[in-house]
């Protein structure tokens, strides 16, 4: 693994260029409104949160997923591969990355069902998990593939957490954490830098509690157009929030939704 982010695969291919993310989503956004899109992120991402909590994953590998998750979709139409088996298959390779130690395949798909039935079924009313452990399996393999073997993922925390003690506002550290954590349903994390990220969450946290950080900012050698340029992702994710009424609508958005052509194999096999 590379021992910092300017020398790893994720500075080196993993930065991408929203013009090129926009491209590779052409497809989907032929059948979806850009907000419907979102939608089913924000949703598969929350269902990875609360599936990483379940099996009481660190916050670190929950993100590493939904990145993984988000790498894959950045590349692929989502009639690829269902998201719903994706993100599953995302956590058992995070787990692994992240050096959690594997999940067992019988735990991993138990939970999945419970969490469906329990925390989602408005999304799928009267729907089982449909997939068994071969199809993560093979899912994995797909999705190491796509990524082209690259699992290195710099997150912004330990950036945030160094940023906070440098600014000598610890307090802050809570709410922008949560920021962070809010990011992940945004394209943030494919296109810009861990330590930019770190930085827009900052800001926003300062301005939320009435921090005053200005000097701090500006003494920094950091793109600043770049920090206002995330915080404007996560306020437009919180502004689609206001109006997202996720138990409502996400049965219709997910009907909608380009599907696989041909179901997963052998389905029935554990």
């Amino acid at each position: 693994m590379a021992g910092n982010f300017w020398q790893s695969s994720h500075c080196a291919q993993w930065v991408l260029d929203k013009v090129d993310l926009l491209r590779e989503r052409h497809a989907d956004l032929q059948v979806l409104t850009e907000d419907e899109y979102q939608k089913i992120i924000i949703f598969f991402a929350n269902f990875i949160q609360t599936l990483g909590e379940q099996l009481k994953l660190r916050q670190q590998v929950i993100a590493t997923a939904t990145v993984f998750f988000k790498r894959f979709y950045s590349q692929n139409s989502l009639k690829c591969v269902d998201p719903l088996l994706l993100a599953p298959t995302s956590i058992f390779l995070a787990s692994k990355v992240e050096e959690f130690g594997v999940i067992s395949n019988t735990r991993l798909i138990n939970t999945c069902s419970t969490v469906i039935k329990n925390k989602f079924v408005y999304a799928y009313p009267n729907q089982d998990f449909p997939y068994r452990a071969n199809n993560i399996l093979e899912c994995e393999f797909y999705l190491l593939e796509n990524m082209d073997c690259c699992l290195v993922v710099f997150q912004p925390y330990r950036p945030l957490v160094q940023f906070c003690q440098d600014l000598g506002h610890e307090d802050i550290l809570g709410a922008a954490w949560r920021l962070v954590n809010d990011s992940l349903r945004t394209d943030v994390s494919l296109l810009f830098p861990p330590y930019q990220i770190a930085l827009a969450c900052i800001h926003m946290a300062c301005t939320a509690k009435g921090v005053d950080a200005k000097n701090w900012f500006a003494e920094l050698n950091a793109d600043l157009d770049k920090v206002q340029e995330i915080c404007k992702y996560i306020l437009n994710l919180y502004e689609l929030w206001k109006s997202f009424e996720e138990r409502k609508e996400m049965c219709g958005v997910l009907a909608k939704m380009p599907k696989p052509k041909s179901p997963p194999q052998n389905q029935n096999q554990m």
